[in-house]
């Protein structure tokens, strides 16, 4: 039995006769701890116990009425994920559990929202669905073959942005469901796609149900027994909802499989898509990727099916995922092209604000009375503040980063620990001479409502300020606000984007993501490098699937074209980009990280230890290092990253090969837990990130 979160378990207990016979694995119990009641999960039933009878605790009550709360394979699945990624048993087991499900221990009764969620349009359907085209037909045929197989098989569906993903996707959960099983659907975001949401809730009426963080508890709650008890049998959800409880589980559907949205940054660390490819395995069933952009790790085991067009011979085993096949879109359901796209050279430029062909554009939509999206991936006013006279550049306390100027707010903030304060009006130097630098989000809203102009050609700006603040809108003179927009939250900023005859969308990579707005005839990209400039390994992948997924956006109702701003015009990922050539930049970056050894060649295995003080924590990641041994793969590290939320922090990055990947988590696993418990180390934070993003 498994209990508190921060415990490793499992811990054995004594059943009481009153209670054998409506016990099983997945059952939750009160249980005696130390002196506490908490919760406990049932993981195994055994005979015996290597702890005495006579010391056995024996749970105080059982929570479950009629059947184990919890599926067996969702506590299998929990212990999986537990050694995966290098977590306690607890931790994972509370990713699986009903929602709040640790608020049935006080014995208190409190009121919940059990209605479903206001967004569920309960029976309704579409009377017709839409004819398929030819591209689609073939898919969904492969693909219902696959899901006629009853064994594990992984497809990726690489369509183009307009070409009819969603509605393959709706068509084999529908064949799904005609088998008698159930599907999961996951998006990167429910806040961002609300169109695939609601074309589920219409095919499928009340057999969908939503699981997402923004419903109430008493909604996640009822939407999760639901599931359970069978009455609804798919579920559309972020990445949590890869474990919702569908027993007779035939079809996960992974959209935008390429977004780092799937990612958990929680301990433990899962990337939804491992978790799903799992899930997968665990029931024969079919995992299909779908994205205009894909990975290069899914690319590589789709390609493995059919040579390796790569020459990266493709193992599809490698990562635990079944073994793939391609399938393609590569027209729009319309037929219109996709839109064109120039890049614009910012070498020559006097300033890096707007290129002269950018200005001009954005007249031509407003004079057109049309739609425009403008994509600069850094939020707030100003990137950072310096005195010009002692050259002071404003930082975080806590942190080795600069502070972001967000003038509405009046706040300089650090974007990584949320530290913020007052916009310096004087430096300690005594100057009141200060200077602001780069151009945010915040900024870039302000200065298009002043060169744009009209009240009736609205500045919209989405980005993380307005996810968690509300939703700026700039009018004529670029300085009103109206009245609600503080308040208005994503899905109202982009309806109101949508439902509005003309304007413009600011904003960061959000505003790329998974948007459907017919009249949108123009992209801009600023600053299109940005993403280059980090030393990450991903660097180009993000910067190709940045570009293409906004380009994406336009032109789906018309004519359309795309702008790219960028002082690295040669780059590989921008030039490919622009050309929509997915194949081609796929092709490359296989090559490359086949010469670097990075995914999909190698499994990656951060560790960092974090201190107060640098030597400490360099100490802790020396002691790790020298418990690895030399068979884990290749060690990086222990080296610096900049120290955060007041702490020092040192990484080393584990490279283990494919093949001996869960050897190699075992092995970090048990370095970081034995370096933890040395006296040296008290004190010291160690987290262990297996495929970081």
């Amino acid at each position: 039995m498994t209990t508190a979160r921060g415990l490793r378990g499992p811990f054995d207990y004594r059943l009481p006769e009153e209670l054998r016979g409506g016990v099983g694995v997945g059952s939750m119990l009160v249980v005696p701890f130390g002196r506490r009641e908490i919760l406990g999960v049932v993981t195994a039933l055994s005979d015996h116990s290597e702890v005495s009878e006579e010391k056995l605790l024996a749970p105080l009550r059982a929570l479950d009425q009629g059947p184990p709360t919890l599926p067996a394979d969702l506590v299998a699945l929990a212990g999986w994920l537990a050694r995966e990624y290098c977590s306690t048993l607890a931790r994972a087991l509370a990713l699986v559990l009903p929602p709040a499900a640790t608020r049935r221990l006080s014995g208190r009764k409190r009121r919940v929202t059990a209605s479903r969620p206001v967004h569920v349009q309960v029976g309704a359907r579409t009377p017709q669905p839409p004819p398929l085209t030819p591209e689609q037909a073939s898919a969904l045929e492969d693909l219902s073959l696959a899901l006629a197989r009853k064994a594990p098989q992984t497809r990726l569906l690489a369509g183009i942005t307009g070409s009819g993903k969603t509605e393959v996707y709706l068509r084999i959960a529908a064949e799904t469901l005609r088998r008698g099983e159930g599907a999961i659907v996951l998006v990167p975001e429910i806040a961002l796609t609300p169109q695939i949401v609601g074309r589920f809730v219409e095919r499928f009426g009340d057999t969908v149900a939503v699981l997402h963080s923004r419903l109430t508890i008493g909604q996640r709650r009822e939407e999760w027994r639901r599931l359970r008890a069978g009455e609804a049998r798919v579920c559309v959800g972020p990445r949590s909802a890869v474990f919702a409880p569908i027993e007779r589980l035939g079809l996960i559907v992974l959209d935008e499989e390429h977004d780092s949205s799937y990612k958990h940054e929680g301990d433990p660390r899962y990337d939804a898509r491992t978790v799903a490819a799992r899930r997968v395995g665990d029931h024969d069933a079919l995992l299909l990727l779908g994205s205009a952009t894909p990975r290069p790790e899914s690319a590589h085991v789709a390609w493995g099916a059919r040579g390796a067009q790569t020459g990266a011979a493709g193992n599809g085993e490698a990562r635990g995922r079944p073994a793939g096949r391609l399938l393609r879109l590569s027209k729009r359901v319309d037929g219109r092209p996709l839109p064109h796209v120039g890049v614009l050279d910012m070498r020559e430029q006097a300033t890096h604000g707007l290129h002269p062909l950018t200005a001009q554009a954005l007249l031509d939509v407003r004079s057109a009375r049309a739609k425009a999206i403008v994509l600069l991936n850094r939020r707030g006013w100003s990137n950072f503040l310096t005195c010009r006279a002692c050259g002071r550049v404003w930082g975080c306390p806590q942190c080795d980063v600069s502070l972001v100027l967000h003038r509405t707010a009046g706040i300089v903030a650090c974007h990584h620990c949320g530290h913020r304060e007052p916009v310096p009006r004087t430096c300690s130097c005594g100057s009141t001479s200060l200077a602001r630098h780069g151009t945010g989000t915040e900024r870039l809203q302000r200065e298009l409502a002043d060169a744009l102009g009209g009240g009736d050609f609205p500045v919209f700006r989405l980005d993380a300020d307005t996810v968690g603040g509300g939703a700026d809108t700039a009018g004529a003179n670029g300085r009103q606000r109206v009245g609600e927009d503080l308040k208005d939250g994503v899905a109202r900023l982009l309806s109101r984007f949508h439902d509005a005859p003309a304007g413009v969308l600011i904003g960061t990579q959000m505003v790329a993501k998974g948007h459907d707005f017919p009249d949108v005839t123009l992209g801009v990209v600023l600053d299109a490098e940005a993403t280059l400039r980090f030393p990450d390994f991903r660097a180009e992948e993000r910067t190709f699937a940045l570009v293409c997924q906004l380009a994406g956006r336009v032109g789906r109702g018309g004519e359309g074209r795309v702008l790219v701003q960028t002082l690295a015009p040669h780059a590989r990922s921008i030039r490919q980009a622009a050309a929509h050539d997915s194949d081609g930049f796929l092709a490359g970056e296989l090559e490359r990280r086949r010469a670097l050894d990075y995914p999909p060649f190698s499994s990656l295995i951060r560790v960092v230890c974090a201190a107060e003080q640098s030597a400490r924590a360099h100490a802790a990641a020396e002691a790790v290092r020298a418990g690895l041994g030399g068979s884990v793969g290749s060690v990086l590290g222990p080296a610096s990253l900049f120290r955060l939320r007041g702490r020092e922090r040192q990484v080393l990055v584990i490279k283990a090969r494919p093949e001996g990947r869960s050897a190699a988590i075992g092995q970090v696993g048990a370095a970081v837990r034995r370096a933890a418990q040395l006296r040296p180390h008290k004190g010291v934070a160690f987290s262990v990130d297996v495929d970081p993003q």
